[in-house]
């Protein structure tokens, strides 16, 4: 019983000084496939969910939205949906802007005609990135930055391998804080 109500403390001081926020971004979405050196480059729009401080540390999640131009897994192009997961670390200077890291991993699909029996294909990114947060008050904030996402797509039967590819979004959102 003591160790529930231990518990039950920790949780309602996590959320008595909630952290919540939620924000929109879009983004470029340049991506360079390895095997055949084939470049694309797509309009990207994000939705994201985290918690934490934006002058320390936060764990973000986010939903991305592509609509690809890529013929290397595509007849005409199509959408590419992702969700990512982020650990973010700002550093406050007590300048005008807060600069951030960004570090995290995600996972998606993209329509394809690849594969005979099914219609798209899955990919798993590492995500690595810099920007910074310009607040504009307690709860409302300008994010700018870059991403770089090395990315593995699922191996199909008719390009014999694994392609993999170097994509680097430049991005700029807005977000809410609760």
């Amino acid at each position: 019983m003591k160790q529930l109500f231990i518990l039950l403390l920790l949780i309602s001081s996590l959320f008595a000084d909630a952290k919540i926020y939620m924000g929109v971004g879009a983004s470029i979405h340049h991506e360079h496939l390895s095997t055949n050196g084939d470049d694309t480059i797509s309009p990207m729009m994000s939705v994201k969910a985290g918690y934490g401080d934006r002058k320390a540390y936060a764990v973000e999640f986010s939903l991305d939205y592509i609509d690809t131009a890529d013929t290397t897994f595509l007849i005409d192009g199509g959408p590419r949906y992702g969700f990512n997961v982020s650990l973010l670390k700002a550093f406050d200077f007590d300048i005008f802007f807060i600069p951030l890291l960004r570090v995290g991993f995600g996972s998606g699909a993209v329509s394809s005609t690849a594969k005979a029996d099914q219609d798209s294909l899955s990919y798993g990114s590492f995500n690595l990135g810099f920007g910074a947060f310009i607040p504009f008050g307690e709860h409302f904030d300008i994010e700018v930055g870059y991403d770089y996402r090395s990315t593995t797509y699922e191996k199909t039967v008719a390009a014999g391998n694994i392609e993999e590819a170097n994509i680097n979004v430049a991005y700029v959102g807005c977000n809410f804080r609760y």
